[in-house]
């Protein structure tokens, strides 16, 4: 549902090279009865009202925040699982909305997936970091009470399908600048609900978003301060990771090139010298329509439906 909106369509492409997955139905209102191609396959849009939601076993929401709850109780309402990729059944919104739906960071709430009715797949920005601060919230690592300072960049996909004057290509084209200034973005209360559950209650996430003259990839840079250093400080990513394909430990700061088209997490950690605080700096980059959408959608979706984890999803 939402299949002509960026995520959508790169959900669709991803379903019709699966090889356990078939594409029942795929919905866009405004593109009803279109023709669009995702691939080799040619797909026909139906109007939403119109999807046959009885006929899938796994129905994806790629719909608008706000409007994607109905859809998924109308699709829970014919027995069909869901994998939304909205934010209105994700930790931050109203608890009331998200108390059965499992959070889907793949790597880190694997356990509650399977069996689960629907699971919130999270935002794009959360997944950079998150993936990235982890190891240092779960084992302890943290200064209490430090702030986590987020400079993170997303190219112009990110911002979704529709419309607008300021992400017009002459607007976008040879320019960077920063966006939801004041740690207000909407992200910021998924990521610190995350935190908090894997021990980063007594820490602060200063986030600040920017706006990228590319298509797709988010590159996060993340100042941690922590209790203390170690020989080798990110011998803790290789070991919390060690069995994730999904997630790459590189030992040079990571590119968009590294990760575009490609359901990864790829970071690096470094030491921060001429600082009095022990610090790391950490680079977090993905595809911000692959693991930070569609491909993590389909990441869950398999682990929901017992498939392979790695099944249809380019590494």
């Amino acid at each position: 549902m939402g299949a002509s909106g960026y995520a959508g369509r790169e959900l669709c492409g991803i379903i019709t090279q699966h090889p356990g997955l078939s594409l029942a139905f795929a919905s866009a209102n405004e593109q009803r009865g279109q023709r669009a191609r995702v691939g080799s396959t040619e797909i026909t849009y139906v109007a939403t009202e119109d999807a046959p939601l009885n006929k899938a076993e796994v129905v994806f929401t790629a719909l608008p925040h706000g409007t994607a709850a109905k859809w998924v109780g109308n699709a829970r309402n014919v027995g069909a699982r869901v994998v939304d990729l909205s934010a209105d059944f994700r930790p931050g919104a109203a608890e009331s909305s998200r108390t059965r739906a499992p959070y889907g960071l793949t790597e880190l709430m694997r356990s509650q997936i399977p069996g689960a009715e629907i699971v919130a797949n999270p935002g794009c920005y959360p997944t950079a970091i998150l993936i990235a601060l982890a190891p240092l919230l779960v084992e302890g690592r943290v200064l209490p009470g430090a702030t986590i300072n987020v400079s993170a960049a997303s190219g112009v996909t990110g911002a979704g399908y529709s419309v607008r004057p300021d992400l017009q290509f002459a607007e976008v084209v040879e320019d960077f600048k920063a966006y939801a200034v004041g740690n207000e973005h909407r992200h910021i209360l998924e990521m610190r609900a995350v935190a908090a559950e894997l021990g980063g209650s007594e820490v602060d996430i200063l986030f600040t978003p920017h706006l990228l003259p590319v298509a797709r990839g988010i590159l996060a840079t993340i100042t941690v301060p922590i209790t203390e250093h170690s020989p080798d400080d990110a011998e803790l990513w290789r070991r919390f990771y060690a069995n994730e394909p999904f997630v790459e430990i590189a030992d040079q700061p990571p590119s968009l090139r590294d990760v575009v088209r490609r359901n990864v997490v790829r970071l690096s950690v470094a030491k921060a010298a001429n600082v009095r605080q022990p610090t790391l700096i950490i680079i977090s980059a993905i595809d911000n329509l692959m693991k930070g959408a569609a491909g993590q959608a389909v990441q869950n979706a398999n682990v929901l439906l017992g498939l392979t984890e790695q099944a249809g999803l380019p590494a």
